[in-house]
């Protein structure tokens, strides 16, 4: 069912349509979003006036460059509307057309922006666990993805061997640290990449913290300076008002609430271990192919995991990535205790939210048409 593109947007708008229904009714209380991507639009008032098209850039470039550098480092700061349209800028920029562009990964595969900007590029594409393995001799980029969307995070020890090798062989290494300038540096005390010779990382401003949905790359100047100028042809560039809410963010972000994260996992986890349950970073998966009531039931693990997430949402009104993840998304069913609805959702009815939806699961994969319905409406 899933594999399909258009069922995977029917899939996501939805859910959104479920969302808007629970707002209707219950208001913004009645919704507990634990995507870890919820971001938030943190402007004040006196930004308003201050958002237009020229005034905007003006007036927020030069307090965003020193607020990037702090949280990423590197010589540069450039902002894009998305995580992917900063790789699909970099990778037009830096990429020649019949080159290889070549992917380390804590674990396959990888998120569809890479290999997607890799295609447009006219470039071949080559993905790896293996962090020994050297880059093909006609290798222009290099990529590494330092935290999964399942929160796999890289070694820096791993990061630190590709990045040499790659700069042995004169390629050119963007990291993209989407969750991972923060999961990386704040839980595992890494260093950021750019302090460990990256060339070009780029993180997203919603992800474990409270900023709008956009991307921010750091690196060194001349190569910024190329994907600022790619972003500007195809207008990949984020506008003044998500610019000026990226400057908030940053200024405001608070790493605390990360490490608040990990006390209300560990509270969560300490009566809800068992087969299925995998504990992440931030918070815990539940791993439908391990749960023993539910295989044999003709469903892969993302049709399950989604009608799981369906349930949770229709039943509870707890939002994860499953429901409202964007096409080619990870469908793991993953709960990030550091979103901020976290703070304000008891434990307890957590749990019990999760039992439910374990049990009703088994009246919708018992007859095809009611999964169907489940999951698209």
């Amino acid at each position: 069912m899933l594999e399909d593109p258009v069922n995977e947007v029917k899939r996501r708008e939805h859910a959104l349509r479920i969302i808007g229904e629970k707002m209707k009714k219950h208001g913004r209380d009645g919704i507990y979003d634990l995507t870890g991507l919820s971001g938030g639009f943190p402007l004040e008032e006196e930004d308003l006036d201050l958002i237009e098209t020229y005034v905007g850039p003006a007036i927020f470039e030069e307090r965003l460059q020193e607020a990037g550098r702090e949280h990423m480092g590197g010589e540069m700061i450039a902002a894009f509307n998305r995580t992917s349209s900063a790789i699909l800028a970099a990778v037009l920029a830096l990429t020649e057309p019949g080159s290889t562009v070549f992917h380390y990964l804590p674990e396959l595969p990888s998120h569809p922006s890479v290999p997607g900007s890799t295609e447009l590029a006219s470039a071949g594409y080559q993905e790896t666990e293996d962090f020994t393995e050297k880059p093909p001799a006609d290798t222009s980029l290099v990529v590494v993805t330092g935290s999964t969307m399942d929160h796999r995070v890289v070694g820096e020890s791993d990061l630190v061997r590709v990045i040499e090798m790659a700069h042995d062989a004169g390629i050119p290494v963007l990291v993209d640290d989407a969750s991972g300038a923060r999961l990386r540096t704040v839980l595992y005390g890494q260093r950021r990449a750019c302090d460990l010779g990256a060339d070009l990382a780029v993180t997203s401003t919603d992800k474990l913290m409270h900023g709008p949905r956009g991307g921010l790359m750091a690196g060194r100047a001349e190569l910024i300076e190329r994907v600022k100028s790619k972003a500007y042809q195809f207008g990949l560039e984020a506008q003044p008002p998500l610019v000026a809410a990226m400057v908030r963010a940053l200024e405001e972000f608070e790493p605390s609430e990360i490490e608040d994260a990990i006390k209300r996992k560990e509270e969560f986890l300490r009566d809800f271990r068992g087969p299925g349950v995998e504990e992440t970073p931030t918070g815990f998966i539940i791993k439908s192919s391990s749960l023993e009531d539910l295989q044999g039931s003709g469903y892969g693990e993302d049709e399950i995991s989604t009608a799981l997430s369906m349930i949770l949402l229709s039943e509870h009104g707890i939002v994860t990535i499953p429901a409202v993840g964007m096409p080619g998304a990870s469908k793991t069913l993953r709960f990030d205790l550091a979103a901020r609805d976290a703070g304000r959702i008891e434990i307890s009815f957590l749990r019990e939210a999760i039992y439910d939806a374990l049990k009703l699961l088994s009246g919708f994969i018992s007859d095809d048409e009611k999964m169907r319905r489940l999951i698209f409406g």
